[in-house]
């Protein structure tokens, strides 16, 4: 989605999955970089490309036994979604829209509007290739946690092949719908349930209306969704970063800030960057800040990886300057970094 330069060498569809661990196996052997990737929308290449083999997952299959979904990794996410809901079962409806590939959503814990995967994924099946084998790893074996995962961390061990999930039949309804945001626009309270379909259709309308849903005539869709996580503080990071909102913004000035368990405290990039001024559509070149979202940096056309990244490192030099935190990046990087 961002349609920048870089690219890869070469880039090798896999459309078998019984091929895959081969092509994993074959690219270290030769001594050739190897790049696994799936839709690609959540990664960012140097603008000298990647100089070895992309990996591109391209493995169909929907499987629908009961409650028990299984998707192949190449399997195009918001399309399973879709039929997830249209089979009247609830537990990622509100993860419409997410481009990407299935694959893909377990390594970042995808998540959005108060669902992330991890609350679904029951089992991931991936290749192993330091033992050579394919394996089977249990929700609790996955290490889910903020848009983190056992997979992530460990990027060069693990190629998902498959991904199960257990929804729920609630009758028609969505599962407890847990995102203010998402409640107000479909007329309930937070906690409550809603019909299926209109909680899958809020979440699409809310995404749009934030450049998040690709038009390729809105370039503020040209991007990779959110580019920043959302910053989680110790006890002692956030005492010190509310100091710094009080000191900035005034003594009345609350920042935003959600229980992120173990003692601490998750507030809102997109705030962060708000207010420390780069606000919607900041920036005079090929790459600006969305005019519909703070969080998305967005080619406006004939941008460069160097200009996206430079526009990157002013925000978080800004945010860094302003409220003393660091964000740090959401899209995975290559030949390139921060």
């Amino acid at each position: 989605p961002l349609r920048l330069p870089g690219q890869p060498l070469h880039l090798l569809p896999v459309h078998r999955r019984h091929e895959l661990p081969d092509h994993a196996r074959a690219g270290p052997a030769s001594g050739t970089p190897l790049l696994v990737i799936g839709g690609g929308s959540n990664l960012v290449i140097g603008d000298k490309g990647f100089d070895g083999t992309a990996l591109r997952i391209a493995t169909t299959g929907f499987e629908l036994r009961g409650t028990t979904l299984e998707l192949a990794a190449g399997e195009v996410w918001t399309d399973a979604v879709a039929r997830t809901v249209e089979a009247g079962l609830a537990g990622i409806e509100c993860l419409a829209g997410i481009p990407g590939s299935a694959g893909a959503t377990p390594i970042q814990n995808v998540g959005a509007y108060g669902q992330e995967v991890s609350a679904t994924v029951t089992e991931v099946v991936a290749y192993d290739r330091r033992s050579g084998e394919t394996v089977t790893l249990a929700n609790e074996e996955c290490a889910f946690s903020y848009r983190h995962s056992r997979f992530k961390a460990d990027p060069e061990r693990y190629v998902v092949l498959r991904v199960r999930f257990g929804l729920e039949d609630a009758g028609g309804l969505s599962a407890p719908v847990r995102y203010a945001e998402a409640a107000r626009a479909l007329g309930v309270e937070p906690g409550d349930r809603a019909p299926l379909a209109e909680a899958r259709e809020a979440v699409l309308k809310l995404r749009a209306g934030k450049g998040m849903v690709l038009d390729p005539e809105d370039h503020d869709t040209w991007s990779a969704g959110s580019f920043f996580t959302n910053p989680i503080l110790t006890d002692e990071q956030f005492a010190a970063f509310h100091t710094r909102v009080r000191e900035r913004l005034g003594d009345a000035a609350e920042p935003p800030a959600y229980p992120a368990g173990d003692g601490r405290t998750k507030t809102s990039a997109a705030w962060l960057i708000d207010k420390a001024g780069f606000t919607k559509g900041y920036g005079s070149g090929a790459a600006r800040i969305s005019t519909k979202h703070t969080l998305a940096l967005t080619n406006r056309g004939g941008a460069t990886t160097e200009d996206l990244l430079a526009l990157a490192r002013e925000v978080v030099a800004g945010v860094r300057e302003a409220f003393g935190v660091t964000l740090v990046n959401e899209p995975v990087t290559v030949g390139v970094s921060l």
